[in-house]
């Protein structure tokens, strides 16, 4: 009786395989993945400041009002429609190439949120700097 026994082979383990598969997932997520910066406004928060310190002259602020139906009226002026072509170039006509003026921006309570973002990125790529939305103090109790 021969009791040899025989020689275990160690099991391997392929990693080509895992590596091909990793590989072609890192390559799909890489192209999938949208690298487009979308577009922001950058805004400037402002400080607190009591009423008195507040001094804007008259003359040369811009102000845009939207309307609850989503309309514009800027410095009183109703504009044809509510298109964002027919409002940049009525502020490029009204303004020329000013662009230091504060820009105060009302909105109606109703009005679309999309419009008043509307407002925002039109007079921010027209390049004004200094953007306000006009705010009203509840009534105090």
């Amino acid at each position: 009786m021969n009791l040899q026994t025989n020689s275990k082979e160690e099991p391997e383990i392929n990693l080509t395989s895992l590596i091909d598969v990793v590989l072609l997932l890192l390559v799909f997520f890489m192209v999938s993945t949208s690298f487009v910066r979308e577009v922001d406004i950058n805004l400037r928060l402002p400080q607190a400041q009591t009423e008195a310190s507040i001094v804007v002259p008259a003359l040369n602020i811009l102000e845009i009002a939207v309307t609850e139906g989503g309309s514009y009226l800027v410095n009183g002026s109703l504009l044809a429609d509510n298109q964002r072509g027919t409002l940049s170039s009525f502020i490029e006509g009204l303004m020329g190439d000013n662009r230091e003026q504060p820009v105060f921006i009302r909105a109606d309570a109703q009005a679309t949120h999309q419009a008043v973002v509307t407002v925002m990125d039109v007079v921010g790529q027209l390049g004004f700097v200094e953007i306000s939305i006009a705010t009203v103090s509840p009534p105090e109790a």
